[in-house]
């Protein structure tokens, strides 16, 4: 049974006339179509037995089509009301829809009156539905995912390679997406590189600052394969290293290690963070790990489940996340590990191999 075909029996099931998804990753994750709409409309409808559409701006519709999708496109032009195509494409199903369901996470309000004005349905929510598909990968899925993995690996050991002293974090950023590039690759998300006391800013923005001895070097960065995102983040010593900061470094890994070792079917997301910041914690470092453990990963970068100390979701065979404990004191260091994680029938494999252990660069 094929996506769309889960879909429908979802549909069936639960007694709903239609689901609208809208997501961009989700309208690929169910077309094979990946697009950026910015404001124009695109969405996939899908109908308990008749046949789906996509719709999408005119320009798009061939590249749909390329795309693999099977089924009718609707184009709608900048000159058209998109939500009045819409309407239209539904009515040729010749369906009263009285039960439509939508990404409520996704919709904003405008689009809501939109579709409150065309439809007069009761709206359900379809997120968690889409979260439920998405989270188990397949084998096809984990196969890209393994390869994004392979390419951040590569990623992180060009940065390492790229640390001169006197040289910019942006330079050596630079130097990582040029060779990305080269390979025929995009990033997933803004690379991070973050040198000195920058390195304790979670989510620093790189910039000017020249690497110095002494420094802690943080790399954050992924790469996408064939629509699949990777991300994993490493810390490196240039120069000399003091024993404060190796003893950050070493209590981050071992909250790294525990709770990899930890991972398999049904084990829940606030059990795994727990592990890691139980290890932070009794280093001394509790008031310095400052965010959640991971979270969940595959089209998007960041997606279902968060792995963070309320969550009580138990994990699946087939769920992909990091696992990325970190130490923030701005005096001494910042740290961060992150590995990318699926859970296998048994416990765990790591895709994501990049060394561990605390590499200095002389």
């Amino acid at each position: 049974m094929n996506k769309l075909q889960r879909i429908q029996q979802h549909l069936r099931d639960a007694h709903i006339d239609a689901a609208f998804i809208t997501t961009p990753d989700n309208v690929f994750y169910v077309s094979g179509f990946l697009s950026d709409p910015h404001e124009r409309l695109l969405g996939v409808m899908v109908f308990q037995e008749a046949e789906p559409f996509l719709i999408c701006p005119k320009m798009e519709v061939p590249d749909a089509i390329a795309a693999g999708w099977g089924f009718e496109a609707v184009g709608h032009e900048d000159t058209q009301n998109a939500w009045d195509v819409l309407q239209a494409a539904c009515a040729t199903r010749g369906i009263d829809l009285q039960t439509l369901a939508i990404e409520k996470d996704h919709v904003t309000v405008s689009r809501y009156e939109a579709l409150q004005a065309r439809f007069d349905a009761t709206f359900v929510a379809f997120d968690a539905h889409i979260n439920a598909m998405r989270v188990r990968k397949d084998e096809e899925e984990l196969q890209k995912m393994r390869e994004a993995a392979k390419l951040a690996d590569y990623a992180i050991e060009v940065g390492v390679n790229a640390i001169e002293e006197g040289r910019t974090e942006m330079e050596i950023l630079n130097i990582i997406e040029s060779a990305i590039k080269a390979k025929g690759y995009a990033m997933s998300f803004d690379t991070m590189v973050l040198a000195g006391e920058k390195s304790a800013s979670p989510h620093g923005v790189p910039g000017d600052r020249k690497i110095q001895r002494g420094d802690m070097i943080l790399f954050d960065l992924g790469v996408i394969y064939e629509g699949y995102c990777s991300d994993i983040t490493r810390t490196v010593a240039f120069g000399d290293v003091s024993d404060a900061q190796k003893h950050i470094y070493n209590a981050v890994l071992g909250a790294n290690e525990a709770a990899i070792a930890a991972v398999k079917p049904g084990v829940r997301a606030m059990d795994l963070d727990k592990i890691a910041r139980d290890v932070i914690t009794e280093a001394g470092y509790g008031d310095y790990f400052t965010h959640r453990l991971g979270h969940g990963l595959g089209i998007s970068v960041h997606e279902f489940p968060s792995i963070n100390g309320s969550n009580d979701y138990g994990l699946q065979a087939g769920t992909v996340f990091t696992i990325e404990p970190g130490v923030y004191k701005a005096d001494v260091t910042g740290v961060r590990i992150e590995d990318d994680v699926v859970v296998t029938d048994t416990g765990v494999e790591v895709l994501t191999s990049y060394p561990k252990e605390l590499i200095i660069v002389k």
